[in-house]
């Protein structure tokens, strides 16, 4: 498309560090984008796996993100979730660029999972578990470690092999982490679970009461990482009512069992514009649950920053190929 600027990955992740990604995120939300009032994502059921519309609008912008699902796809070596980012102005839709849409899904996640983190874990937190070892779980090794002082990290995976190849990665940058198994929650300040596990990974009453858990593994009502025990004791934090009710399996099968109550859930944002920029932590009795599914605002806010730093590093503010 002429005058569209086309930005790879590599170029998503150069332009906006983890640091960026989390300040822009929390900015839109401190500066009052209510996630409730963004559209929904829409899932359309294809032969060998489903498509993904996820649109949003803010600051003058808009966009949508166009993914598609294909679990089969592992087998046959190719990535299992692929997309495509085309942001546009909010005054004329014209589009202005076209992102690599699972760059900015694996920056814009842990990104969000960091800002909640920043405004509700311990500030000495520094013991992490991660349950995964794919570009997500790794994202929250980078993201997390951009709000806290991380120096104790274990993988914990089914897949050994996995876990092995993600600790060598992480020590390629410098930090250092170990294997770990599912009883290491019992000591951990934050634990991440980005799997695509359909039922809970550990024993929620392993998790002490001043840790938090940051929980990205699926959209889908009937799938969850964790069990209602953990439900049950947490202060369960979420992107927005309606959509945690609609697409957050740990909840609503949480509520479903009893261990939950819809009413004791609490946005995000809420907590962020009503503690202010110092982000005075509330007292509370049991862990910290934050539960994401993933919206398109969060997209729209990365994707936006991404393209505003283009354009400052161009110098060419009428756009042009940015391959």
């Amino acid at each position: 498309m002429p005058g569209v600027l086309t930005i790879d990955a590599a170029t998503v992740c150069s332009l906006v560090s983890w640091r960026d990604a989390v300040t822009e995120l929390r900015s839109a939300l401190s500066d009052g984008l209510d996630p409730a009032g963004q559209p929904a994502r829409t899932a359309v059921p294809t032969a060998r796996g489903e498509l993904l519309l996820m649109p949003g609008e803010h600051g003058g912008m808009a966009g949508v993100k166009v993914l598609s699902v294909a679990p089969g796809n592992d087998a046959l070596g190719h990535p299992r979730i692929q997309a495509t980012y085309i942001l546009m102005d909010s005054e004329t839709l014209t589009p202005r660029a076209v992102l690599d849409g699972a760059a900015l899904t694996t920056l814009r996640t842990p990104a969000l999972s960091a800002v909640a983190v920043d405004e509700l874990a311990a500030p000495d937190a520094h013991r992490l578990v991660v349950f995964g070892a794919g570009p997500q779980a790794e994202g929250h090794v980078h993201a997390l470690r951009a709000v806290r002082t991380i120096d104790d990290i274990r993988i914990v995976s089914r897949s050994p092999e996995s876990a092995t190849a993600l600790v060598e990665r992480l020590g390629e940058h410098g930090i250092p982490a170990a294997v770990g198994v599912a009883g290491d929650v019992s000591r951990a300040d934050i634990i991440a679970t980005a799997t695509s596990a359909g039922s809970p990974l550990f024993d929620g009453a392993m998790v002490r009461d001043d840790a938090m858990v940051v929980a990205v593994g699926s959209h889908h009502p009937e799938r969850r990482e964790l069990d209602p025990v953990l439900m049950r004791r947490a202060m369960v934090v979420i992107e927005d009512v309606p959509t945690a009710l609609r697409e957050a399996g740990d909840v609503v099968l949480a509520i479903a069992s009893g261990a939950l109550r819809a009413d004791r859930l609490v946005p995000l944002g809420d907590l962020i514009r009503a503690n202010g920029p110092r982000g005075h932590r509330p007292r509370r009795a049991g862990p910290v649950v934050f539960k994401s599914v993933g919206q398109g605002w969060q997209d729209l806010v990365v994707a936006d920053a991404v393209y505003r730093a283009f354009r400052r590093g161009s110098g060419n503010g009428n756009g042009g190929d940015g391959e």
